[in-house]
């Protein structure tokens, strides 16, 4: 495709300055190109202003062997092709001029071009009789390549030919760092919607809804600090009207997190040993993790485990480093913690040991359940909202579990006054009716 060469007339200065301003017009125009192909269009356009030529033509030999050449752009094509899109429509000679041109890896000028008609390159070149071949260097090799030829011979000034070989090889590093943008952008979009389907699939192992639990009123909220997180909770029917509340976070965050929260809910569900004491199903989670997981990858499961009780509002409960749950006594008006049976975090060694212990509630207590990301929520100073906080909104006694957990978060919000959440965020609350 032919393109009409623009005008470097200006009157009233001298003509080293009329060339500076359009090679920085130039550059500003580059500089503000987001797509490679465009780029690439605008910069022929201000070239062929600057370096008037008959015939234009770009090789690659990426991916190919000595001494072919694909033809990626050629100024007489009736319609432009993209060479990053549509590669397959794009000729490829077998050897002749073009190919030993790119395959010598060296700039070079031919002021008296006589090509044989069986050269693969004549039906680009047959009328032209000078050419400057410009080698784009990656890693080294001149893996692309740019032919300007002229009809007449003896057309390109040799002391300026450094010079277009230092321009055409900066332009093409930029135009390779737009491509490689290009492409990890499109990349990034694709690993993105992948984890979104991570994180679509970790929400499906919740229970939704939450049951219907003798005695308890309960609430749950949970919110990812990416697309997908470590963070899982869930609840098990268990024998003589007994009920299993469980939270787990895995350390780190993103699609590992989430992929080693789905296992812990494949454990946790096909689990068959004794329902109870709590201590039993930490003990089992921790060893399949450390043997089969974790171990490899060196990532570890923080985790509580209450069994629930409803005949006489009683909480069996294990931890496995876990945050200890608050407990708001809203008669006595007071704020404590189920921290008597901590110990080590899951995945770390088998030779953990979890304990038990036991709780016994009274109606309009408050249990909650949650996992660092609320208490560690950070606000733009860098302060983290912290335990004290939470027992603050723990104190107003709301009425229902839903209540609580919005009061909560509401503070939460406030505090951290617009900055991301940093980990994946989750609450059980439990209201003992």
């Amino acid at each position: 495709m032919a393109i009409e060469p623009l005008t470097l007339e200006k009157t009233h200065q001298p003509a080293w300055k009329t060339k500076l301003d359009y090679i920085v017009e130039t550059m500003r125009e580059m500089s503000r190109q987001t797509d490679p192909q465009e780029m690439v269009r605008a910069y022929v356009r201000r070239i062929q202003a600057m370096l008037p030529a008959e015939r234009r033509i770009s090789l690659s030999r990426r991916g190919l062997s000595a001494p072919q050449a694909r033809i990626t752009r050629y100024s007489e094509w009736d319609a432009e092709i993209n060479p990053w899109q549509n590669q397959n429509r794009l000729p490829i000679l077998k050897g002749g001029l073009l190919g030993d041109l790119i395959h010598a890896n060296e700039p070079r000028i031919i002021d008296h071009l006589d090509l044989a008609d069986d050269d693969p390159a004549h039906d680009y070149l047959h009328d032209i009789r000078s050419i400057m071949a410009i080698p784009l260097y990656d890693q080294g090799e001149a893996l692309n390549m740019v032919v300007i030829g002229k009809s007449e011979p003896a057309a390109f000034d040799r002391e300026q030919f450094p010079e277009w070989v230092w321009m055409s090889n900066l332009f093409g590093r930029a135009t390779h760092t737009l491509v490689l943008a290009d492409e990890l952008k499109h990349a990034y979009e694709k690993l993105n919607l992948e984890v979104e389907k991570v994180g679509q699939i970790q929400r499906t192992l919740l229970p939704d809804p939450l049951p219907q639990i003798p005695t308890l009123d309960l609430a749950a909220y949970y919110q990812t600090s990416h697309r997908a997180g470590g963070d899982y909770y869930d609840c098990f029917s268990l024998p003589e009207g007994r009920w299993g509340l469980f939270v787990s976070d895995v350390s780190g965050h993103g699609p590992t997190a989430a992929v080693i929260g789905a296992m812990m809910h494949g454990l946790g569900h096909a689990y068959s040993g004794p329902a109870f004491p709590p201590s039993e199903l930490l003990t089992f989670l921790n060893t399949n993790l450390v043997k089969h997981y974790t171990s490899r990858i060196g990532a570890f499961v923080t985790a509580f485990y209450g069994i629930y009780d409803p005949a006489n509002r009683t909480m069996n409960y294990s931890s496995a480093g876990h945050n200890p749950p608050r407990l708001k006594r809203c008669g006595g008006g007071t704020v404590a913690a189920l921290d008597r049976a901590q110990s080590l975090p899951m995945g770390i060694t088998e030779e953990a040991i979890y304990t038990d212990a036991t709780h016994t509630f009274v109606p309009h207590d408050q249990l909650i359940l949650y996992t660092d990301g609320i208490t560690e929520a950070m606000n733009g100073e860098g302060a983290i909202f912290g335990v004290e906080r939470l027992d603050r909104v723990l104190g107003s006694c709301a009425e229902t579990a839903e209540d609580l957990i919005g009061a909560v978060i509401r503070a939460v919000d406030d505090f951290a006054q617009g900055h991301p959440a940093d980990d994946d965020r989750t609450m059980i609350v439990a209201k003992v009716s």
